[in-house]
């Protein structure tokens, strides 16, 4: 039998004390808390009803923009967007005057607990649904990672491992399907079951949440699959710690109606044209979101006007949140030089976009389903193991989604060994 290291290793300035059970963290992406209370309720995660009861579940709040890049980001390095430097999905490069995807490890400013953790002597796998997190979160990291949509063109030279179909025994999914999802819980448990991994983050896609609501049985019979693999793991004799990188609101009119506010056209109409806003949620998967988030970053020319503008969004119906950029990093904790001149939040049933030639809602699968703001900022957090008497202590604090893995690692020893 495989030797499981227990060596310790520090990251950002945190140090985990492994023990030498395997170690699963998961991001359930898009998972609000309803999703889970809803398929318990319904009898078909007893799995995670057991973790709950036998461990812990509680909430945590993520980081801001509650958007997939800037949270997974978040719980790979176990620190907030303003020290890793990933400010969403989507920005403006003010130094190279351009618009640019936010999926390359070049923008990330943190070391990640996934290297330290196979520097340690671990064996590490990172498998996410989407490959737009791939080069980020496997940054400077010797394991395996992979992505359940690009699972077939896996090399061992490039991503730790090949012959990926094989060894999982699925197909690679469409990454538009619940399959996608449950493709990286079965690879986590292949790799386990096979001795190719002994620490494992594994990072679904919300392609589901986006499409159905809660308490809809395509929803149900998702989350019930889900619940399967995670008793996989546990009957491997993992410490599985699951949480998410955001929740997910409807955002529609009561007519069931995408309820939208087209930002640029807006400052526009009142100040003129002097303005480039940027919404963060943009990423390659259009039958999500549409690019609509709760969260936008705006570039004023006239930085004179910030103040008058800033109070009159600020009055806007739909809008709760609007701050300058000097208080977006500290209240949001964000990158200061990755962040607009303004940032602005909004309710919890509606999104902002820039113009409508900007977002293609025929693309959608059902209804606008969406997240980024306030609103979406609370998930949940599961650990299978109960906490000792210090993480009690902060878990009824102020926790963190992107304290995952400091949880699942440092919250259970001396209760899981």
């Amino acid at each position: 039998m495989n030797t499981i290291s227990t060596n310790e290793f520090s990251a950002n300035g945190k140090t985990y004390h492994p023990s030498s059970k395997p170690i699963v963290a998961i991001c359930i992406d898009g998972s609000a808390d309803e999703y889970l209370d809803t398929t318990m309720a319904h009898d078909r995660m007893p799995n995670l009803k057991k973790m709950a009861v036998k461990g812990y579940r509680g909430m945590v709040r993520g980081a801001l923009p509650s958007f997939t890049n800037v949270n997974n980001s978040s719980i790979v390095t176990g620190v907030a967007p303003a020290v890793h430097g990933i400010s969403g999905n989507f920005f403006y490069d003010v130094a190279k005057d351009e618009e640019v995807m936010m999926n390359s490890s070049e923008y990330l400013r943190a070391e990640t607990i996934l290297a330290a953790a196979a520097n340690a002597g671990r064996k590490v796998a990172f498998v996410t649904a989407k490959e737009k997190l791939r080069d980020i979160l496997s940054y400077k990291m010797k394991g395996i990672a992979i992505s359940a949509e690009k699972a077939n063109q896996a090399k061992t030279e490039t991503h730790g491992i090949d012959n990926v179909e094989e060894i999982v025994g699925h197909k690679t999914p469409a990454i538009y399907s619940a399959d996608a999802s449950l493709f990286v819980l079965r690879a986590g448990v292949a790799f386990i079951e096979k001795g190719l991994a002994d620490f494992l983050y594994l990072s679904l896609t919300d392609y589901m949440q986006h499409t159905y609501s809660p308490e809809a049985e395509e929803s149900l019979a998702f989350y019930a699959a889900i619940d399967a693999e995670i008793g996989k793991l546990l009957a491997l004799g993992a410490v599985v710690g699951a949480t998410a990188d955001h929740g997910m609101n409807a955002k529609v009119k009561s007519d069931g109606t995408p309820n939208v506010l087209f930002i640029e056209d807006m400052l526009e109409e009142k100040f003129g044209d002097s303005f480039r806003v940027i919404c963060p949620i943009t990423d390659p998967y259009v039958k999500h979101h549409g690019a609509l988030g709760s969260y936008v970053v705006v570039h004023v020319n006239d930085k004179t006007k910030i103040n008058e503008i800033k109070n009159w969004l600020a009055l806007q119906p739909g809008i709760t949140e609007v701050y300058d950029k000097a208080t977006a990093v500290r209240v949001l904790e964000q990158p200061e030089d990755r962040t607009g001149d303004l940032v602005i939040l909004s309710g919890r049933d509606v999104v902002l976009g820039r113009r409508p030639r900007y977002h293609d809602l025929s693309a959608l699968d059902g209804t606008l389903r969406s997240h980024g703001g306030r609103y979406e900022e609370m998930v949940p957090m599961v650990i299978s193991h109960p906490l000792n008497a210090v993480y009690k202590m902060k878990a009824a604090a102020d926790p963190r989604n992107f304290d995952i893995f400091d949880f699942t690692i440092n919250g259970t020893r001396g209760n899981n060994e």
